[in-house]
């Protein structure tokens, strides 16, 4: 069906295309009553205005804001921390009639060339920055764009673009010392890619609480967040003849799949090893036996994100935010060592 333009709403109304301009865009030169039968005319003949036009009205918002995802595009739709970090965004836009430009990239160099793209033809209002790094050339590059930006992560690394943040120090000492008090001397933990700021600080402070509680032989090992690479470095792991009595995963779906493979090599859990993922999900309760989890409200934490970013693309000054920290929630996959 062909998309109604104001030549057919003004045909319907029996007004001149000005009149229905004025009317659409909020503008002085109809009386009320004809801007809200034109109003209505146009809303039953289901119109809304293109993007470029919208690009090109007083306001020149494009009513979208863009998020690229730098992950392996047959994972990311098993990975429950970025469907529901998806829904809260789209729950916080749906309250201000905006969308959500996706885009999945397997590098650097694309995400980085759609933020160029996305400026340069004004296909989004701004941007929400997922996985910041180390050293993140992302920023500066961003910063150098007609493109309001919020990154989730930093404060550190963030430059001057707001951040939305989570300090998972107290969170991870807790699991740390948790897991000693039931016993447990060696540790691992299967972490995210390393060069991510919220990986490193996460390591810092499981080698802090190690220390404290004691612990020699915990130790880091890092991984891509896919149930693939979870597999395989706890296959590794657990057939070491010293291998780890409880094993702390960055994400979810790690865990689940490090899950299995206890299974697979006859490790018991818990009587064998423990394990605690980090950001619980419906996939941490549905399994037998339910695991062990650090819950966040990703949910909130889009809405929060998104917005955040209104308020930079309406020009309103944006302060960094700090989010709720995790809450430790043992289940049936941790236990006392031995028991």
């Amino acid at each position: 069906m062909r998309r109604p333009t104001i030549v057919d709403i003004a045909k319907a109304a029996g007004v001149s295309k000005g009149a229905v301009s004025y009317a659409l865009n909020g503008r002085p030169g109809v009386s009320e009553e004809t801007r809200r039968r034109i109003l209505a005319i146009a809303s039953d003949m289901g119109w809304a205005p293109s993007s470029p036009a919208r690009a090109l009205s007083p306001g020149g918002r494009i009513g979208a804001i863009g998020l690229v995802v730098d992950r392996p595009a047959h994972s990311l739709g098993l990975e429950p921390f970025f469907m529901q970090l998806v829904s809260g965004i789209e729950t916080e836009l749906a309250s201000s009639n905006n969308d959500l430009l996706l885009q999945v990239t397997e590098d650097m160099g694309a995400e980085t060339a759609a933020y160029r793209r996305w400026s340069a033809e004004r296909r989004v209002d701004g941007v929400i920055m997922v996985d910041l790094r180390v050293d993140d050339p992302r920023i500066g590059l961003v910063e150098g764009l007609p493109l309001p930006a919020v990154v989730l992560g930093g404060p550190e690394g963030a430059g001057s673009l707001p951040c939305l943040y989570t300090d998972d120090s107290v969170a991870m000492r807790e699991v740390v010392h948790y897991l000693a008090a039931l016993g447990h001397r060696r540790i691992v933990r299967v972490a995210g890619p390393e060069e991510f700021v919220h990986t490193r600080a996460r390591t810092a402070a499981f080698l802090d609480a190690a220390e404290q509680a004691g612990l020699a032989e915990a130790y880091s090992v890092h991984a891509d967040y896919t149930g693939e690479a979870g597999t395989r470095t706890t296959r590794r792991l657990l057939a070491r003849t010293d291998r780890p009595t409880a094993l702390v995963y960055d994400n979810d779906l790690m865990a689940v799949a490090g899950l299995g493979v206890a299974r697979e090599m006859g490790v018991g859990v818990p009587s064998q090893l423990s394990i605690v993922a980090w950001d619980d999900s419906v996939l941490c309760r549905l399994v037998r036996p339910s695991l062990t989890a650090i819950a966040r409200d990703i949910v909130s934490y889009g809405r929060l994100a998104a917005a955040m970013l209104g308020d930079a693309i309406e020009g309103r000054p944006v302060r960094n935010q700090e989010t709720s920290r995790g809450e430790l929630y043992p289940r049936a996959s941790t236990g006392p060592m031995g028991a």
